[in-house]
C-alpha cells in the first residue's frame, strides 16, 4: 500500500552489497539467532571470584505481533536489559523491539532508569513504524514524591490539598524542585518553585463541605484482563524484578553455606524414614534440629537403619 499524498516517504538508497546480504538471510539463518542468554556485569579488571555488579540478559524468539486495524503477523521480539550500579546508584536499562523476517523494525521501546533517591530519573523512547514513516515518542520522568495532605489557603477559605514534590536535574548538577498542590476535585490550587519568590495559586474555588456520612463509595469499574507478558513496560519490570530477586537470593545462599548441610540432613532423614505426614515430620525435625529417634547427620553414619514404623517403599 502506497503512502497517501499528504505524508510522502522517501526510501533511503540501499547499497548493492547490502541488498545482496539481506537477500541471503532466510528462515534457516534466523533460527540460529533465536536464543536466551544471561551474563554477569563485573569490572574490567575483575577476578573470577569477584562479586558481580549486576546482570545483563538478551533473548530472541518467534512471536505473533498485532496492532489495531492490521492483520496479525509473525515477527522476532528481540529483548535485552541490564541491571547494575553506576557510582553506587542502582540503574537499569531495557530494550524491546519487534522485527520482521525482512529485518524491518515494527515497534521498539527503550527504557533507562536511575534510582537516585529521593528523585529517580526515568527515560523512555518509543518508536512505531507506519505507512508514513516512523513516529518517535520520548518521555523524561524526573523524581517525584508525595508529601501528603496539608491544609492550605485557597482563595478566602482553607482546604486540604494533596502536595506533590517534583525535581528536575540539570546537566550541570543543579536541581529545580517544584511543589504542586491539588484539591480533592483534581484542580491545581498552588504551584511554587522552591527558592523562588513567585507563587502561582488559585484565587477562588468553592470548597466542598465535609461529608458527615463518611467516604462515598467509588463507582464500580469492571475488571479488565491484563496480558502483562505482551506489555513492553510490565514485562520489562517483571524481568528487572526477577533478576534482582535472583541476585539477592544467590547472595544470601553464599553468605550462609550451612543451608546446604541443613537441607541435605533433612532430605536424607525424610527419604530414609518416609513418614506418612511429611509436613509434621519437617516441623518436628527443624524444631529439634534433627528428627526424633534419629542420631545421624549427612557427615555422620553413612547407612543408618530406617525406622520400623516407616518401612522403605518397595523398589522395582
Amino acid at each position: 500500500m502506497e503512502p497517501p499524498p499528504e505524508c510522502p516517504r522517501e526510501t533511503p538508497a540501499l547499497a548493492e552489497e547490502n541488498a545482496k546480504f539481506l537477500n541471503l538471510i532466510g528462515p534457516g539463518e534466523l533460527e540460529r539467532c533465536l536464543f536466551t542468554e544471561t551474563l554477569d556485569v563485573v569490572a574490567a579488571d575483575a577476578q573470577p571470584r569477584d562479586a558481580a555488579w549486576g546482570r545483563w540478559w538478551v533473548s530472541a524468539r518467534w512471536a505473533p505481533y498485532e496492532r489495531a486495524g492490521e492483520p496479525m503477523r509473525s515477527c522476532l521480539p528481540v529483548q535485552a536489559g541490564c541491571r547494575s550500579r553506576q557510582d553506587g546508584v542502582p540503574a537499569s536499562s531495557s530494550l524491546k523491539a519487534y522485527v520482521t523476517p525482512e529485518m524491518e523494525t515494527l515497534e521498539q521501546e527503550e527504557q533507562e532508569c536511575l534510582e537516585h533517591r529521593p528523585y529517580p530519573v526515568r527515560r523512555r523512547t518509543h518508536m512505531v513504524s507506519h505507512q508514513c514513516g516512523m513516529t518517535v515518542t520520548k518521555t523524561l520522568q524526573e523524581g517525584e514524591r508525595a508529601l501528603g495532605v496539608q491544609p492550605q489557603a485557597v482563595g478566602s477559605a482553607e482546604a486540604e490539598v494533596f502536595v506533590i514534590e517534583r525535581a528536575v536535574h540539570a546537566g550541570a548538577g543543579a536541581s529545580t524542585v517544584w511543589h504542586s498542590s491539588f484539591l480533592p476535585s483534581g484542580r491545581l490550587a498552588r504551584l511554587v518553585q522552591v527558592g523562588s519568590p513567585v507563587v502561582m495559586r488559585l484565587q477562588d474555588e468553592p470548597v466542598p463541605a465535609t461529608d458527615t456520612d463518611g467516604v462515598k463509595p467509588l463507582p464500580p469499574f469492571p475488571k479488565q484482563p491484563l496480558n502483562w507478558e505482551e506489555d513492553i513496560q510490565l514485562f520489562s519490570w517483571f524481568l528487572d524484578r526477577k533478576g534482582e530477586l535472583q541476585e539477592y537470593h544467590a547472595a544470601y545462599i553464599q553468605q550462609h553455606p550451612e543451608l546446604q548441610v541443613l537441607l541435605s540432613d533433612f532430605l536424607l532423614a525424610l527419604l530414609l524414614q518416609q513418614p506418612q505426614d511429611p509436613v509434621s515430620f519437617a516441623a518436628e525435625f527443624f524444631a529439634h534440629k534433627e528428627p526424633p529417634e534419629t542420631r545421624f547427620t549427612s557427615s555422620g553414619a553413612a547407612n543408618p537403619s530406617p525406622s520400623p514404623s516407616h518401612p522403605v517403599a518397595n523398589r522395582e
